[in-house]
Protein backbone atom coordinates (compact mmCIF):
# COMPACT_ATOMS: atom_id res chain seq x y z
CA UNK A 1 0.00 0.00 0.00
CA UNK A 2 1.29 3.28 -0.99
CA UNK A 3 -0.19 7.40 -0.48
CA UNK A 4 -0.53 7.07 3.04
CA UNK A 5 -0.29 10.53 5.19
CA UNK A 6 1.70 10.88 8.46
CA UNK A 7 -1.10 11.35 10.98
CA UNK A 8 -2.09 8.88 13.31
CA UNK A 9 -6.13 8.91 12.20
CA UNK A 10 -8.42 6.04 10.29
CA UNK A 11 -9.14 8.80 7.29
CA UNK A 12 -7.61 6.89 4.43
CA UNK A 13 -8.74 3.50 5.96
CA UNK A 14 -12.61 4.80 6.50
CA UNK A 15 -12.79 6.82 3.40
CA UNK A 16 -9.91 6.22 0.80
CA UNK A 17 -9.14 9.94 0.49
CA UNK A 18 -6.32 12.08 2.45
CA UNK A 19 -7.75 14.45 5.83
CA UNK A 20 -5.50 17.40 4.96
CA UNK A 21 -6.43 18.93 1.66
CA UNK A 22 -9.50 19.46 -0.64
CA UNK A 23 -11.56 18.09 2.20
CA UNK A 24 -15.22 19.00 1.20
CA UNK A 25 -17.98 20.65 4.30
CA UNK A 26 -18.98 18.01 6.36
CA UNK A 27 -15.96 16.26 5.34
CA UNK A 28 -15.67 12.90 3.24
CA UNK A 29 -18.10 9.86 4.47
CA UNK A 30 -17.08 7.06 5.30
CA UNK A 31 -17.42 3.54 2.78
CA UNK A 32 -20.24 2.85 5.53
CA UNK A 33 -21.84 5.95 5.34
CA UNK A 34 -21.64 5.63 1.69
CA UNK A 35 -22.67 2.33 1.41
CA UNK A 36 -25.97 3.27 3.83
CA UNK A 37 -26.99 6.10 1.45
CA UNK A 38 -27.35 4.06 -1.57
CA UNK A 39 -28.05 0.46 -0.11
CA UNK A 40 -30.11 1.54 2.74
CA UNK A 41 -30.96 -1.11 5.52
CA UNK A 42 -32.12 -4.71 4.54
CA UNK A 43 -34.29 -4.35 7.22
CA UNK A 44 -35.29 -1.87 9.55
CA UNK A 45 -34.55 -4.01 12.81
CA UNK A 46 -30.79 -3.31 12.19
CA UNK A 47 -28.48 -0.61 11.23
CA UNK A 48 -26.98 -0.72 8.09
CA UNK A 49 -23.53 0.24 8.96
CA UNK A 50 -22.23 -0.46 12.79
CA UNK A 51 -19.29 0.62 14.42
CA UNK A 52 -17.97 -1.94 17.49
CA UNK A 53 -14.53 0.33 18.39
CA UNK A 54 -14.83 1.78 22.03
CA UNK A 55 -14.19 5.25 22.93
CA UNK A 56 -10.70 5.35 23.47
CA UNK A 57 -8.23 8.29 24.48
CA UNK A 58 -6.58 8.74 20.91
CA UNK A 59 -9.88 8.47 19.60
CA UNK A 60 -9.03 8.61 16.00
CA UNK A 61 -7.45 5.55 16.34
CA UNK A 62 -10.91 4.46 17.51
CA UNK A 63 -13.11 6.01 15.17
CA UNK A 64 -15.64 3.62 13.60
CA UNK A 65 -16.22 5.99 10.34
CA UNK A 66 -18.17 9.44 9.79
CA UNK A 67 -21.23 9.89 7.86
CA UNK A 68 -19.38 12.98 6.89
CA UNK A 69 -21.41 15.38 4.27
CA UNK A 70 -23.82 12.60 4.24
CA UNK A 71 -25.27 13.62 7.60
CA UNK A 72 -26.28 11.75 10.63
CA UNK A 73 -28.82 9.53 9.03
CA UNK A 74 -25.56 7.99 7.88
CA UNK A 75 -24.07 7.41 11.75
CA UNK A 76 -22.56 4.16 12.19
CA UNK A 77 -24.50 2.48 15.29
CA UNK A 78 -22.04 1.92 18.12
CA UNK A 79 -23.09 -0.29 20.85
CA UNK A 80 -19.80 0.32 22.66
CA UNK A 81 -19.09 4.29 22.66
CA UNK A 82 -21.47 5.57 25.87
CA UNK A 83 -24.78 4.42 26.61
CA UNK A 84 -25.71 2.16 22.48
CA UNK A 85 -25.91 -0.96 23.87
CA UNK A 86 -28.56 -0.10 26.64
CA UNK A 87 -30.35 2.30 24.14
CA UNK A 88 -31.18 -0.54 21.74
CA UNK A 89 -33.82 -2.27 24.87
CA UNK A 90 -37.09 -0.36 25.61
CA UNK A 91 -36.65 0.33 28.98
CA UNK A 92 -39.88 0.03 31.20
CA UNK A 93 -41.95 1.54 27.98
CA UNK A 94 -44.13 -0.50 26.42
CA UNK A 95 -45.09 -0.53 22.48
CA UNK A 96 -48.13 1.40 23.01
CA UNK A 97 -46.14 4.38 24.64
CA UNK A 98 -43.40 4.01 22.13
CA UNK A 99 -45.86 4.62 19.26
CA UNK A 100 -47.57 7.30 21.44
CA UNK A 101 -43.69 9.41 21.56
CA UNK A 102 -43.31 8.55 17.68
CA UNK A 103 -46.69 10.39 17.42
CA UNK A 104 -45.61 12.88 19.50
CA UNK A 105 -42.39 13.67 17.87
CA UNK A 106 -43.95 13.22 14.52
CA UNK A 107 -45.61 16.07 15.09
CA UNK A 108 -42.85 18.56 16.16
CA UNK A 109 -40.68 17.11 13.57
CA UNK A 110 -44.00 18.28 10.73
CA UNK A 111 -43.46 22.41 12.86
CA UNK A 112 -39.50 22.21 12.08
CA UNK A 113 -39.19 20.82 8.61
CA UNK A 114 -41.54 24.21 7.43
CA UNK A 115 -38.61 26.16 9.36
CA UNK A 116 -35.46 23.83 8.32
CA UNK A 117 -33.26 25.11 5.48
CA UNK A 118 -30.12 23.39 5.63
CA UNK A 119 -32.16 19.40 4.49
CA UNK A 120 -31.07 18.10 7.91
CA UNK A 121 -34.37 17.08 8.63
CA UNK A 122 -34.54 14.65 6.19
CA UNK A 123 -31.66 12.76 7.72
CA UNK A 124 -33.39 12.53 10.88
CA UNK A 125 -36.27 11.11 9.79
CA UNK A 126 -34.33 8.24 8.48
CA UNK A 127 -32.44 8.39 11.37
CA UNK A 128 -35.46 7.76 13.67
CA UNK A 129 -36.94 5.32 11.69
CA UNK A 130 -33.60 3.03 12.35
CA UNK A 131 -34.13 3.93 15.96
CA UNK A 132 -37.60 2.96 15.99
CA UNK A 133 -36.70 -0.31 14.55
CA UNK A 134 -34.11 -1.53 16.32
CA UNK A 135 -36.34 -0.91 19.86
CA UNK A 136 -38.98 -2.90 18.52
CA UNK A 137 -36.76 -5.87 17.11
CA UNK A 138 -34.91 -7.88 19.28
CA UNK A 139 -32.65 -9.23 16.04
CA UNK A 140 -29.78 -6.46 16.83
CA UNK A 141 -29.51 -7.21 20.48
CA UNK A 142 -29.43 -10.98 19.83
CA UNK A 143 -26.60 -10.19 17.13
CA UNK A 144 -24.43 -8.75 20.55
CA UNK A 145 -25.78 -11.74 22.37
CA UNK A 146 -22.80 -14.06 21.96
CA UNK A 147 -24.80 -17.09 24.45
CA UNK A 148 -27.06 -17.27 21.00
CA UNK A 149 -24.11 -18.44 19.27
CA UNK A 150 -22.78 -22.39 19.40
CA UNK A 151 -20.33 -22.32 22.56
CA UNK A 152 -17.86 -24.42 20.85
CA UNK A 153 -17.49 -21.58 18.21
CA UNK A 154 -17.52 -18.73 20.59
CA UNK A 155 -13.94 -20.38 21.98
CA UNK A 156 -12.83 -20.89 18.77
CA UNK A 157 -12.68 -16.78 18.11
CA UNK A 158 -11.78 -16.94 21.67
CA UNK A 159 -12.55 -13.85 23.91
CA UNK A 160 -9.39 -11.68 24.21
CA UNK A 161 -9.72 -8.75 26.65
CA UNK A 162 -12.07 -5.58 27.29
CA UNK A 163 -8.82 -3.73 28.82
CA UNK A 164 -7.43 -0.20 26.24
CA UNK A 165 -4.24 -0.64 25.24
CA UNK A 166 -2.58 2.80 26.14
CA UNK A 167 -4.33 5.07 24.76
CA UNK A 168 -5.54 2.58 21.90
CA UNK A 169 -8.09 -0.35 21.59
CA UNK A 170 -8.58 -3.26 23.16
CA UNK A 171 -8.20 -6.53 21.94
CA UNK A 172 -10.95 -8.54 21.63
CA UNK A 173 -11.67 -11.43 20.25
CA UNK A 174 -15.37 -11.85 20.46
CA UNK A 175 -15.66 -8.62 18.28
CA UNK A 176 -14.93 -10.58 15.14
CA UNK A 177 -17.99 -12.66 16.27
CA UNK A 178 -20.19 -9.89 16.51
CA UNK A 179 -19.09 -8.64 13.14
CA UNK A 180 -20.59 -11.72 11.41
CA UNK A 181 -23.37 -11.70 13.83
CA UNK A 182 -24.54 -8.36 13.18
CA UNK A 183 -23.90 -8.85 9.32
CA UNK A 184 -25.96 -11.76 9.11
CA UNK A 185 -28.34 -9.65 11.13
CA UNK A 186 -28.62 -7.18 8.09
CA UNK A 187 -26.09 -4.64 8.84
CA UNK A 188 -23.93 -3.97 5.61
CA UNK A 189 -20.75 -2.63 6.93
CA UNK A 190 -18.90 -3.62 10.46
CA UNK A 191 -16.01 -1.66 11.60
CA UNK A 192 -13.96 -2.92 14.33
CA UNK A 193 -10.18 -1.63 16.09
CA UNK A 194 -8.26 -4.11 17.54
CA UNK A 195 -5.28 -3.34 20.03
CA UNK A 196 -2.98 -0.42 19.37
CA UNK A 197 0.18 -0.57 16.93
CA UNK A 198 2.35 2.41 17.49
CA UNK A 199 5.60 0.91 18.82
CA UNK A 200 8.40 3.26 19.52
CA UNK A 201 9.53 0.69 21.70
CA UNK A 202 9.33 -3.13 22.51
CA UNK A 203 8.55 -4.43 18.86
CA UNK A 204 9.56 -7.38 19.17
CA UNK A 205 7.63 -7.97 22.54
CA UNK A 206 4.61 -6.33 21.81
CA UNK A 207 4.66 -8.23 18.21
CA UNK A 208 4.82 -11.92 20.50
CA UNK A 209 1.68 -10.67 22.23
CA UNK A 210 -0.84 -9.21 19.34
CA UNK A 211 0.11 -10.49 16.20
CA UNK A 212 -1.19 -14.36 17.54
CA UNK A 213 -4.58 -12.90 19.08
CA UNK A 214 -4.96 -10.88 15.85
CA UNK A 215 -4.42 -14.18 13.83
CA UNK A 216 -6.58 -16.20 15.93
CA UNK A 217 -9.62 -13.84 15.34
CA UNK A 218 -8.96 -13.15 11.92
CA UNK A 219 -8.33 -16.43 10.83
CA UNK A 220 -11.52 -17.61 12.56
CA UNK A 221 -13.53 -15.39 10.94
CA UNK A 222 -12.92 -15.73 7.43
CA UNK A 223 -13.39 -19.62 7.98
CA UNK A 224 -16.73 -19.11 9.79
CA UNK A 225 -17.54 -17.41 6.68
CA UNK A 226 -16.63 -19.96 4.14
CA UNK A 227 -18.18 -22.28 6.73
CA UNK A 228 -21.30 -20.26 6.16
CA UNK A 229 -21.38 -19.77 2.89
CA UNK A 230 -20.80 -16.08 3.27
CA UNK A 231 -17.13 -15.59 1.74
CA UNK A 232 -18.45 -14.37 -1.89
CA UNK A 233 -20.62 -11.78 0.13
CA UNK A 234 -18.86 -10.06 2.76
CA UNK A 235 -15.35 -9.02 2.19
CA UNK A 236 -13.07 -8.66 4.85
CA UNK A 237 -10.21 -5.72 4.45
CA UNK A 238 -7.36 -5.63 7.74
CA UNK A 239 -4.86 -2.66 7.75
CA UNK A 240 -3.77 0.63 9.36
CA UNK A 241 -3.15 4.32 8.60
CA UNK A 242 0.80 3.61 7.76
CA UNK A 243 3.47 1.48 8.09
CA UNK A 244 6.46 1.26 10.13
CA UNK A 245 10.03 2.64 9.51
CA UNK A 246 12.41 -0.17 8.25
CA UNK A 247 15.07 0.38 10.80
CA UNK A 248 14.47 -0.72 14.54
CA UNK A 249 15.32 2.33 16.86
CA UNK A 250 17.44 2.26 19.69
CA UNK A 251 14.17 1.27 22.01
CA UNK A 252 13.62 -1.65 19.71
CA UNK A 253 10.75 -0.13 18.04
CA UNK A 254 10.07 0.83 14.55
CA UNK A 255 8.63 4.38 14.00
CA UNK A 256 6.41 6.15 11.13
CA UNK A 257 6.46 5.37 7.76
CA UNK A 258 4.02 6.29 5.48
CA UNK A 259 6.15 5.69 2.19
CA UNK A 260 5.18 1.77 2.45
CA UNK A 261 2.24 -0.36 4.47
CA UNK A 262 0.21 -3.47 4.33
CA UNK A 263 -3.21 -4.33 3.85
CA UNK A 264 -5.03 -8.14 4.07
CA UNK A 265 -7.85 -8.93 2.13
CA UNK A 266 -10.21 -11.68 2.16
CA UNK A 267 -14.06 -12.92 0.79
CA UNK A 268 -15.99 -11.33 -1.22
CA UNK A 269 -15.49 -13.49 -3.88
CA UNK A 270 -12.51 -11.70 -4.72
CA UNK A 271 -8.94 -14.37 -6.39
CA UNK A 272 -7.08 -15.07 -3.15
CA UNK A 273 -3.77 -16.93 -2.47
CA UNK A 274 -1.64 -14.31 -3.89
CA UNK A 275 0.84 -11.06 -2.61
CA UNK A 276 0.15 -8.34 -4.59
CA UNK A 277 3.00 -5.45 -5.10
CA UNK A 278 6.81 -5.90 -3.43
CA UNK A 279 9.34 -4.03 -1.42
CA UNK A 280 12.66 -3.84 -1.44
CA UNK A 281 14.63 -5.96 0.67
CA UNK A 282 14.22 -3.95 3.59
CA UNK A 283 10.73 -2.90 3.25
CA UNK A 284 11.40 0.95 3.17
CA UNK A 285 9.49 1.48 -0.48
CA UNK A 286 7.46 0.11 -3.02
CA UNK A 287 9.29 -1.74 -5.86
CA UNK A 288 6.77 -3.37 -7.80
CA UNK A 289 2.96 -2.84 -8.19
CA UNK A 290 2.22 -0.16 -5.39
CA UNK A 291 -1.73 -0.41 -4.52
CA UNK A 292 -3.53 3.11 -3.69
CA UNK A 293 -6.01 3.18 -0.97
CA UNK A 294 -8.91 4.17 -3.46
CA UNK A 295 -8.09 0.97 -5.39
CA UNK A 296 -9.09 -1.39 -2.55
CA UNK A 297 -11.97 1.38 -2.07
CA UNK A 298 -12.71 0.87 -5.70
CA UNK A 299 -12.92 -3.20 -5.02
CA UNK A 300 -14.72 -3.18 -1.71
CA UNK A 301 -17.69 -0.93 -3.51
CA UNK A 302 -17.44 -3.33 -6.32
CA UNK A 303 -17.44 -6.26 -4.36
CA UNK A 304 -21.56 -4.73 -2.87
CA UNK A 305 -22.82 -4.10 -6.78
CA UNK A 306 -21.48 -0.01 -6.80
CA UNK A 307 -19.49 1.10 -9.98
CA UNK A 308 -17.83 3.52 -7.50
CA UNK A 309 -15.89 5.35 -10.47
CA UNK A 310 -18.85 6.35 -12.04
CA UNK A 311 -21.44 6.52 -8.60
CA UNK A 312 -21.72 9.85 -7.04
CA UNK A 313 -23.42 11.43 -4.10
CA UNK A 314 -24.75 15.29 -3.66
CA UNK A 315 -22.29 17.20 -0.99
CA UNK A 316 -23.85 19.87 1.08
CA UNK A 317 -24.11 22.58 -1.63
CA UNK A 318 -25.04 19.69 -4.01
CA UNK A 319 -22.39 19.29 -6.19
CA UNK A 320 -21.88 15.61 -7.43
CA UNK A 321 -18.37 14.05 -5.79
CA UNK A 322 -17.42 10.56 -6.77
CA UNK A 323 -17.20 7.60 -4.44
CA UNK A 324 -13.39 7.22 -5.50
CA UNK A 325 -11.04 9.13 -8.01
CA UNK A 326 -12.62 8.11 -12.01
CA UNK A 327 -9.18 7.06 -12.40
CA UNK A 328 -9.14 3.88 -9.59
CA UNK A 329 -10.51 1.08 -11.01
CA UNK A 330 -11.21 -2.51 -9.25
CA UNK A 331 -7.98 -4.50 -8.69
CA UNK A 332 -8.02 -6.46 -11.69
CA UNK A 333 -5.79 -9.00 -9.67
CA UNK A 334 -8.83 -9.61 -7.21
CA UNK A 335 -11.63 -9.20 -9.40
CA UNK A 336 -10.74 -9.28 -13.29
Amino acid sequence: MVGAEGPHDLMMCLTGRPGRSNVPAGGWPSLGAAVSKLAGSTNDSCPPFVGLSPKVRHDEWGDPGQPGFLGPAHSPFTPFRGSGKEDIALQGVSIERLNDRKTLLGSFDNFRREVDQSGMMDGLDTFNQQAFGVLTSSALGDALDLSKEDPALVEKYGKGTEKLQLDGCWKRLDQFLMARRLVEAGARCVTLGFSRWDWHSENFKRGREDFPLLDQGLSTLVQDLHDRGLDKDVSVVVWGEFGRTPIINDKGGRDHWPRVSSAVLAGGGMNHGQIIGATDRIGGEATERPVEFQEVFSTLYHNVGIDAQNTTIEDLTGRPMYLVDPEHAPMKELVG
